[in-house]
């Protein structure tokens, strides 16, 4: 090897090495001190609260993921540490949407018994029962729902509505399927289609 050639080789190892080491090298050196401002990437603001699980728990529940939303719903509950009437008519919800009958029924009416007032739980209630065929209880309940409501709620009056078709064509059988409406406080209704 030429003494020419050792130089290059030699330049070839130490250039790169004397690169990283300079400020504007390949990355930041490990003996050196961190420069934090220059960081480009947000960071995780550890003190800031999490996202609110019940929160979470009625979006999981609109979009159809109902095992999520009971996991979401458990977890309001450990926040809050307690169970109270919208956790319970959340949980009863998904289960209606995951085909739980009996477990929305139940879960539902213990809803109702924390909070007989809200006319959204007796209406999810009422869904449950009509898609449990006991539709004279479902329309004695949507008649509770649309009194507690004032008349307001178009969806807890379209499900009256169609519970007391359905009772009254319980003779006969038509084709078509209903939809029936579930609600929550606030803005959003649910569409559970029957016959799950």
């Amino acid at each position: 090897m030429t003494s020419r050639s050792r130089r290059f080789a030699a330049l070839a190892i130490l250039i790169p090495a004397l690169a990283a080491c300079s400020p504007g090298g390949f990355g930041t050196s490990i003996l050196a001190p961190r420069d934090t401002s220059k960081l480009d990437a947000p960071g995780v603001d550890l003190r800031a609260n999490g996202a609110d699980n019940l929160e979470t728990g009625h979006r999981l529940v609109a979009s159809g993921q109902y095992e999520l939303a009971i996991r979401s719903f458990n977890r309001a509950a450990i926040d809050r540490g307690t169970v109270d009437a919208e956790i319970l008519s959340g949980l009863g919800t998904a289960n209606l949407g995951l085909g739980r009958l009996g477990q929305a029924e139940t879960l539902l009416r213990r809803a109702v018994e924390r909070d007989a007032t809200s006319p959204e739980i007796w209406n999810n209630l009422g869904v449950v029962l009509m898609e449990r065929g006991k539709n004279a209880d479902a329309t004695q309940i949507f008649r509770k729902a649309f009194a507690l409501d004032n008349g307001e709620s178009v969806s807890i009056r379209d499900n009256l509505r169609l519970a007391l078709e359905k009772s009254e064509n319980s003779g006969t059988s038509s084709g078509n399927t209903n939809d029936y409406k579930l609600v929550r406080r606030g803005s959003a209704d649910y569409l559970i289609r029957s016959g799950l």
